[in-house]
C-alpha cells in the first residue's frame, strides 16, 4: 500500500499530502530501500525512452545516420520545447529525409513558458517539433527506416517498430513479453505497465552496463546511458529538476521524468536504479520528491543538497512570493 510521502503546509496546518512508493534496486535484483510497495505495477510513461531507444542505437542507427550524442539525448528526451531542442529534431529529421509532418505525436505548447511566449510573440502556434515526445516519435521513424519498415501507422501497437521496441522494454525490464502491458501514452504510442521494481532494476542495468548483463547490448546502453549523463539540458531544459541534479552531480545522477509523476534515475556506475510514483499523478510533487529521495537514500553531497536546495527551496510561496508553508518530506 502507498505510504505518505510528503505533505504541503500552509501556516502550521497540514493542507496536501502525497502518497506514493518507492524502490531502490542493483543489477542483481536485489531491492536495497523501499517505501510503500516495491511491486506496485504502473505505467512507465516517458521515463522508459532510454530503453525504446535501444534497438535502434545496438542496430547501428547513430552510425547510419550520423546521429551526435547530442542528438542521441534529444531521442530519449521529455525536452522542453526549447529553441535549441527544437532544432535537434529538425535535423535528425532532416538527416532521415524527412518532414515534421511525418511526426505523430500531436501539436502541445512546449514545457518551458519562456519558449511559448517566443512563440506568441512571433504570431505562430505551437508544432509537433515542441512536442516533448518529438525526439522519441523521431527514433521511432528512424528505427521503422533503417529496418526497411514503412513509416505509415508508426504508432500503432501492431506496427513492426513498435513491436521490436515492445521486446526490447521486455528485455531490458527483465518482464516476460507475456507479462508485459500496455497502454496508449500521451502522444500516441504504446507505453508499458509493470512494476516500478522492474523499472528500478532496468535503471540499475542502465547505470552500470558493465555489471547489467546486457550482453551484446551493452555498448548500446552505455551509449544512451552516456549521452543522457553528458547532455541533461538536451534531456530535459532549461531551470527543471533533472537538468539540474544531472548538472550539479557531474553527471554522476541521470533523472528522468515520466508523466503524472513516475520517475526513474540511475547513478552512475554505482549499480543503482530508483524509481517513485506520486500516487495522485501530482507533477508539482516530483521536483522535491526527486531531491528528498537523493537525500533519503544518502546520494547527495552537503554542498550538492545545498546547491539543489537553494534552486529548489522546499517552500510554499503564494503569488506576492510570500513564504506561506513548507514542503516537507516524511520518509
Amino acid at each position: 500500500m502507498s505510504e505518505i510521502l510528503m505533505v504541503y503546509t500552509r501556516g502550521n496546518h497540514v493542507e496536501n499530502i502525497h502518497r506514493g512508493d518507492i524502490v531502490a534496486v542493483d543489477c542483481s535484483g536485489k531491492i536495497l530501500s523501499e517505501i510503500g510497495n516495491a511491486r506496485l505495477p504502473m505505467f512507465w510513461r516517458s521515463a522508459a525512452k532510454p530503453f525504446q531507444a535501444l534497438p535502434f542505437v545496438k542496430s547501428g542507427g547513430l552510425e547510419k545516420y550520423g546521429i551526435t550524442d547530442e542528438e542521441l539525448a534529444i531521442l530519449v528526451s521529455s525536452h522542453s520545447g526549447e529553441e535549441f531542442h527544437v532544432e535537434l529534431v529538425r535535423g535528425i529529421l532532416k538527416k532521415l529525409g524527412l518532414t515534421e509532418e511525418a511526426l505523430d505525436c500531436g501539436a502541445i505548447r512546449p514545457m518551458s513558458g519562456k519558449a511559448y511566449k517566443k512563440i506568441l510573440q512571433a504570431g505562430e502556434k505551437p508544432q509537433q517539433v515542441h512536442n516533448p515526445c518529438s525526439g522519441k516519435h523521431t527514433q521511432i521513424l528512424a528505427l521503422a527506416l533503417m529496418n526497411g519498415i514503412p513509416i505509415k501507422d508508426y504508432t500503432n501497437p501492431k506496427h513492426p517498430a513498435q513491436k521490436l521496441i515492445f521486446e526490447h522494454v521486455a528485455m531490458a525490464s527483465s518482464v516476460p513479453e507475456d507479462r508485459l502491458d500496455i497502454g496508449i501514452d500521451g502522444c500516441g504510442v504504446p507505453v508499458f505497465y509493470l512494476p516500478i521494481y522492474n523499472m528500478s532494476l532496468a535503471y540499475a542495468r542502465l547505470s552500470s552496463p558493465h555489471l547489467g548483463d546486457w550482453g551484446e547490448y551493452e555498448s548500446a546502453a552505455k551509449k544512451i546511458r552516456d549521452a543522457m549523463s553528458k547532455y541533461p539540458k538536451i534531456l530535459s531544459g532549461t531551470g527543471r529538476v533533472d537538468e539540474a541534479v544531472s548538472e550539479i552531480t557531474h553527471g554522476r545522477i541521470i533523472a528522468k521524468c515520466g508523466a503524472d509523476a513516475v520517475y526513474c534515475i540511475a547513478v552512475k556506475d554505482a549499480n543503482l536504479g530508483i524509481t517513485f510514483k506520486i500516487e495522485d499523478g501530482s507533477y508539482q510533487a516530483t521536483t522535491p520528491m526527486v531531491i528528498g529521495v537523493l537525500k533519503w537514500l544518502d546520494l547527495l553531497t552537503r554542498d550538492e543538497a545545498h546547491e539543489l536546495d537553494e534552486k529548489f527551496p522546499p517552500l510554499l510561496r503564494n503569488i506576492r512570493g510570500d513564504v506561506i508553508g513548507t514542503i516537507e518530506m516524511k520518509f
